[in-house]
């Protein structure tokens, strides 16, 4: 939506309520990216140059259709003799000013502009050419505009920077490098007299303090101050008298036992500021706070409130695909729910400062925030690093969330600008270094990058905290939650573990207006996202929140003596379980031919939770029926104090072996027939054709009474080891026909049965010894026949060995799709992956339906050709064959580990390969077709004319 602001009405906001005097704002562009004005615009390079159009502002006037499009590593690509788009955009427009404005200060405030800014209005220069592309910056215009007449608004924005040291930091980087006004711009009109801004440190003791920066004081002047709480309650004041010569002036409050700030409970107060003059209200304005304490006890730990913190966190770029850094409230808050959703407490704002408002969301919905100078791997200058520091920290200083600074990244350190912040954080919040080579450690706090498991052992020896900044690497599927619940058990359990923050939260996609509107990833640079460029959930997403819940259970299945306890270990920090609120389920499973997926709750209870405080253990009873045995499974919820699902648990009650008899019983049956031609074997009952290949004993032919061939075959093969052809003999067993295949090397045996309802029972048993990457057998289908599948296991994801969490036990159904994370399209889950704990699948194709059960627990099902990484191959190896049912799987790695074979071990003892040393054994059964059934049963006969023919 966009609107003219002198059309429609001039927009003020107004920051109190009263009589005294407050800021006010008129909005110059539109308020977000969604709301926008139209300016004049002129470029000099790219598309549309050297002419004047028009633009909205805000936006990057890349997505506006003008200039050309830079990712910062550009130069790495090309050397040091390349160069970037040095674009130049002038921007104009006209505005007016209420003539009740005359006698006031009047500033012009840019949120956020890229790079240098050069402001004149009414043809006169508004100051200093401005430097810095994520920080906000004003100008006293008080004697350049005209009141109750047009003005005129002239912007010089230039791409680059004319200070090296501000290219350095801020645009070689490993992101997208866009231009233009991308952030408000407005008007706010003060009297003269009033206070600028204030700074406070509000303590978890309930003192109060706040340093009052002042302009033009009168005489006889005093500040008050009046603590209230959300319900305009106060809860505290205090008054100090000010001097006629005082630009700042500390006033303090000691409430008594205030709700205390963390990212658990963001309890938040108002801080009303009153600036009077001769016992005359001059002026009003307000701030939001939390008391909280936040402390950094070096050798120790981070502090909130006395209580040790670990964060888990992400690095978040501010960004959306249509408008790049040109964000709203809204899509702000849709990033911290998803945050928290992860069950995580912590965000860095990398690699700059973000809009204000996802600062504000973080204080009201509870995050804490690593704020962060701009730097990517090289330092702005002093004289400009200054400034820049003094516009962040004014701007965000009293932000409840903000527990420390962190003064750029990976080597974009100047330690100049160290002692800058605490000019203007009354707080005095510790900085830090983002970095990643280790002596780089700063205040007690080591934020090494990219640390495997066994480094990050040894740097949780000490003598620093260690808060990573960066680890692990969410690029295409790998990284994000691959052997994050290894390093996270290491932080959790280390006194020196600070936790850290995964690389990073959305794919950086850009859509690109110069190519039809594709989403562009800058191919393996951008793609490093928990979830996509619109918020796609991917795998990592749901495994992160199972690996960061604060409920923490262990158990992965049912003991044999399971009577309806359950262990928990509270890991929350500040909440007691008691105050959270839980529910169990029993509930039977969809069977293959129902007309839908899912489960039916046959039986729920609450349950209570008794006083199980923060990290420690406790005992929740479900206080189970007496016949809890009889249902498929049991189901667990747990929900937060603010009624948000932390996750949800399922356990497996029947066995596979009881699941599979439930959907065996076919009423329909024929004689078996075994036949046998020069070829093959083959077995037929029930309208069903097996032909099992004389020489290799594996499946080479399918059919059924209504198609001519299913393209099912060439299986099982085995995807690790040897399998030499010895020997074949078939006899009957009952009303049974069996193949059955000896071997030399790895596989054993393997014995096919048909039945006469026309089930195919196929059993093997093989051997290894070694390390495998994985281990099982595979067929061969074509992927283009496939429409979808649904099967009784774990999903709706795919998973990798280190990444088993974050998919729960159900009925699931998936049609077909070929996405590919980090490169799109954007669709998820996956169809295509490795499977966990698969009781039966049905595989939907051109050809009909067939149906693969099995007897035994822990079955794997991959699903035709896929990878966790792009690189200069993609990772992971496959097993042969186009679909397998496996017994152990590969893991995956991170784009920083794609060496010989991913190098997933590096990351914890979850990515190492599968040692496996004693025989395994399977029966699988499959059902080429639908099997006939009663109609009570709810099965059907397919039609002849749902069939396709070969």
């Amino acid at each position: 939506m966009r609107f003219n602001i002198f059309a429609v009405a001039v927009y003020f906001l107004s920051f109190s309520i009263g009589l005294s005097q407050t800021k006010e704002i008129q909005y110059l562009s539109g308020t977000d990216n969604e709301n926008t004005v139209t300016w004049d615009f002129w470029v000099n390079g790219g598309r549309k140059a050297g002419k004047w159009s028009t633009i909205e502002v805000p936006s990057h006037w890349e997505q506006q259709g003008f200039g050309a499009y830079n990712y910062g590593r550009d130069y790495v690509t090309y050397g040091k003799n390349f160069k970037f788009n040095d674009e130049k955009g002038i921007y104009r427009h006209t505005f007016s000013v209420p003539k009740e404005w005359q006698g006031k200060k009047i500033s012009i405030v840019f949120e956020g502009a890229m790079t240098d800014t050069e402001v004149k209005i009414n043809g006169k220069l508004a100051g200093d050419m401005h430097q810095g592309s994520f920080y906000r910056f004003k100008y006293d215009i008080s004697d350049k505009v005209f009141y109750g007449k047009d003005n005129q608004i002239e912007v010089l924005v230039s791409k680059m920077s004319a200070d090296n040291s501000v290219n350095n930091a801020e645009r070689l980087a490993d992101y997208w490098i866009l231009g233009g006004i991308y952030r408000p711009v407005y008007l706010e009109a003060t009297p003269q007299s009033h206070i600028a801004w204030t700074a406070i440190d509000a303590k978890a003791d309930g003192t109060f303090q706040a340093n009052v920066y002042l302009e033009n004081v009168g005489r006889n002047a005093e500040i008050s101050v009046e603590i209230k709480d959300r319900n305009n309650k106060i809860i505290g004041s205090s008054t100090v008298k000010v001097g006629e010569k005082d630009t700042f002036k500390n006033i303090a409050v000691k409430t008594q036992e205030p709700l205390l700030w963390t990212a658990e409970t963001p309890n938040l107060y108002y801080a009303h500021f009153t600036l009077k003059s001769n016992k005359k209200e001059v002026y009003e304005t307000k701030e939001r706070f939390g008391f909280r304490t936040i402390e950094v006890r070096q050798g120790d730990g981070i502090y909130v409130n006395g209580t040790k913190v670990k964060m888990k966190g992400v690095n978040r770029h501010v960004w959306w695909p249509e408008t790049g850094r040109s964000v709203n409230a809204r899509l702000d808050l849709i990033d911290v729910k998803l945050i928290k959703e992860m069950n995580m407490n912590a965000v860095r704002c990398s690699h700059y400062p973000p809009d204000k408002s996802f600062l504000d969301i973080c204080d009201s919905l509870g995050l804490y925030v690593l704020n962060e100078l701009a730097g990517w791997q090289k330092a702005y200058a002093t004289p400009v690093g200054k400034k820049l520091v003094r516009e962040m920290v004014i701007r965000d200083a009293n932000h409840p969330s903000i527990f420390m600074w962190s003064n750029g990244n990976e080597g974009g350190h100047n330690k100049e600008l160290v002692d800058e912040y605490r000019k203007y954080d009354l707080s005095d919040r510790v900085v830090m270094h983002a970095h990643h080579r280790p002596g780089n450690a700063i205040n007690g706090i080591d934020g090494n990058h990219y640390e495997d498991y066994y480094s990050t052992q040894k740097i949780l020896e000490g003598p620093n905290i260690y808060m990573t900044t960066e680890f692990l690497h969410a690029q295409d599927d790998g990284g994000a939650a691959a052997g994050l619940a290894d390093i996270w058990e290491l932080h959790w359990q280390a006194k020196l573990g600070g936790g850290g923050f995964i690389w990073d939260f959305a794919d950086e996609g850009i859509v690109r207006t110069d190519f039809n509107g594709i989403i562009d990833v800058n191919k393996v640079n951008a793609p490093d996202g928990i979830v996509g460029p619109h918020r796609e959930k991917e795998g990592s997403f749901y495994a992160i929140r199972e690996i960061f819940s604060p409920v923490h259970i262990k158990m992965k299945s049912l003991p044999a003596d399971f009577t309806g306890t359950l262990q928990v270990e509270n890991r929350y920090h500040h909440t007691n379980l008691s105050d959270c609120s839980f529910e169990y389920q029993l509930i039977d499973y969809k069977k293959p031919y129902d007309s839908e997926s899912g489960f039916t709750v046959k039986h729920a209870a609450a349950v209570t939770a008794g006083d199980i405080k923060p990290h420690e253990k406790g005992i929740l009873n479900l206080s189970l029926p007496a016949d809890w045995k009889n249902y498929d499974a049991l189901y667990f919820k747990a929900v937060d104090p603010h009624g948000e699902e932390i996750y949800a648990w399922t356990w497996r009650i029947k066995s596979n072996v009881a699941i599979t008899q439930s959907i065996l019983a076919v009423k329909t049956s024929t004689a078996v027939e075994l036949q046998e031609d020069s070829a093959a074997y083959v077995l037929k009952a029930n309208g069903i054709s097996v032909s099992i290949d004389k020489q290799t004993g594996l499946l080479s032919d399918l059919a059924n009474e209504y198609s001519m061939k299913l393209a099912f075959n060439n299986g099982p093969i085995l995807v690790s080891g040897d399998a030499i052809f010895k020997d074949v003999k078939t006899y009957q067993e009952g009303g049974n026909q069996v193949v059955e295949c000896d071997f030399e090397g790895n596989l054993d045996y393997l014995r096919w049965t048909m039945h006469p309802d026309g089930w195919l029972k196929l059993d093997y048993k093989y051997n290894l010894n070694g390390d495998y990457a994985f281990a099982g057998v595979s067929f061969n289908y074509p992927e283009n026949y496939i429409i979808g599948a649904k099967w009784l296991g774990n999903g709706p994801y795919r998973v990798w060995k280190n990444r088993l969490q974050g998919v729960t036990l159900n009925t699931w159904e998936s049609m077909y799709n070929d996405a590919k994370a980090g490169i799109g399209p954007w669709v998820f889950p996956e169809f295509k992956g490795y499977f966990s704990d698969v009781s039966w699948m049905e595989f939907n194709t051109t050809q009909g339906k067939f149906l693969v059960a099995t007897d035994q627990p822990d079955m794997y099902v991959r699903l035709f050709e896929f990878y966790g990484i792009s690189g200069p191959k993609n990772y992971p190896d496959l097993p042969t064959g186009d679909v397998s049912f496996l017994d152990a799987i590969p893991a995956v790695g991170t784009k920083l580990a794609m060496g010989i074979n991913n190098r997933p071990g590096v990351n914890g003892p979850s990515g190492e390969t599968n040692k496996i040393h004693t025989p395994i054994e399977r029966t699988l059964y499959f059902y080429f077709g639908i099997p006939k059934a009663e109609k009570e049963n709810n099965q059907f006969e397919m039609p002849k004319e749902n069939i396709l023919t070969d």
